[in-house]
């Protein structure tokens, strides 16, 4: 018997299952992956997510392979803005790993203390409606059975644990983007480059291997065009975000260009009897925010402290899994919401504006920048308050009077 079952173990399951294993429980996590191997990522460990690595003692193993990104240079359709992050817990930068680097860190057994299995989980165990552990195929092909006194899903965006649970919705969009990246090498990159335009977005980010991961997004709606020739549209799409398509051409792309639809947007209610969700399980958006990996570790930490105080005891399990919801919500539903614009990829006459006004501005394009990596609280931001402050009463009105603009973000903030 465990006392903590872990269905998936990269970003947020390996991490949640190291944090409760070093709390002194019998952790066991499971995945039907072998590692080190490949999986489709955003690559960014936003800075949140770099300041647990910190706290959990890895930062270090994964700077040594993988360069940090401390100044990003954002391009939004004619509005050029280049700064830095404001620290997060002392932390001031980004990482983009590969995920056969950061997947296999997470879970070596230098890094982990839990018992890691290479297993498929067929179904879950019931007893008197409450979930008791798992039951499936082990690497061998032999038919086993795991109980445990909870079971936690960070089996990803299509959640076996989730449906199994039939855990309920309460956001839900669809997919809104295509997500197209690839590795380049011998492209000059002297910060991390976003770019806005209207039906797409991109962004450089160098990686391990003194590669360069560059990534687009275009609407859903694209695909059908898209997927008859995926390199054409690729190139011509980074064509148009500043000079980054002309580099290109100067380097050399080393590896295939990777290409999905599915990207989901939900967020369902992340417990139950005898089951608990972490990570894209629970609450997946469009990556076009890069979120996944640093939202990931940040709720591992939550639900590490919900489960050692609701497993040992000192308050009942259900109460603290309900907080370890509200935290979550708390924090990540309005980058949920700041997400679903993103992934419009249309343009908004009011950000516009804003952006115009932090030209020449550094502290504010830095504080802008720490919104777009989570560390500056979205509902802030996006206040009237704010942007009265930033652009004075009559732009402000301006831009609350555009269309797409100001008036529907307040309005979504003031409900999260």
């Amino acid at each position: 018997m465990y006392d903590v079952i872990v269905v998936g173990t990269r970003a947020a399951g390996a991490s949640a299952a190291m944090l409760l294993a070093r709390r002194g429980m019998k952790v066991m996590a499971v995945d039907r992956a072998r590692f080190p191997s490949d999986t489709l990522s955003t690559h960014q460990v936003q800075v949140p997510g770099v300041a647990c690595l910190r706290r959990w003692g890895l930062l270090d193993k994964v700077a040594a392979i993988t360069p940090p990104t401390r100044q990003v240079k954002l391009d939004a359709a004619g509005v050029i803005l280049e700064g830095c992050f404001p620290p997060c817990d002392g932390d001031c930068a980004l990482y983009s790993p590969r995920r056969t680097t950061l997947d296999a860190l997470l879970v070596c057994p230098r890094c982990r203390s839990g018992c890691t299995r290479n297993f498929r989980v067929e179904e879950l165990a019931w007893e008197d409606g409450r979930v008791v552990g798992i039951r499936g195929r082990s690497g061998t092909g032999a038919s086993v059975t795991y109980q445990a006194h909870l079971v936690v899903g960070a089996d990803g965006k299509h959640s076996i644990v989730a449906d199994a649970v039939r855990a309920s919705h309460y956001r839900r969009h669809a997919a809104l983007t295509v997500a197209c990246y690839s590795y380049w090498s011998g492209i000059r990159l002297s910060a991390g480059e976003l770019y806005q335009r209207p039906g797409c977005a991109a962004a450089a980010f160098p990686t391990n291997d003194n590669l360069t991961m560059v990534y687009v997004a275009t609407p859903i709606a694209d695909f059908a065009q898209w997927r008859n020739d995926i390199e054409r549209h690729y190139l011509e799409t980074l064509g148009r975000c500043g000079d980054l398509g002309e580099r290109l051409h100067c380097g050399q792309r080393v590896e295939r260009i990777r290409t999905t639809p599915d990207l989901p947007n939900h967020v369902r209610v992340p417990h139950g009897p005898g089951w608990t969700l972490v990570g894209d399980a629970g609450l997946v958006m469009d990556p076009v925010s890069a979120q996944g990996i640093g939202h990931g570790f940040v709720q591992a930490e939550w639900l590490a402290a919900a489960l050692t105080a609701g497993l040992g005891g000192a308050r009942p399990l259900a109460a603290c899994l309900a907080d370890y919801q509200r935290r979550r919500d708390a924090a990540m539903l309005p980058m949920y919401d700041f997400t679903l614009r993103l992934g419009s990829l249309t343009p908004d006459p009011a950000m516009q504006i804003l952006l115009g006004s932090l030209v020449s501005r550094p502290a504010e394009i830095d504080r802008l920048l720490g919104v777009f990596a989570g560390i500056v609280p979205i509902q802030d931001y996006f206040s009237p308050k704010n942007f009265v402050r930033l652009l004075g009463v009559r732009r402000a009105a301006r831009a609350h009077r555009s269309p797409n603009a100001a008036s529907a973000w307040f309005c979504r903030q003031r409900r999260c």
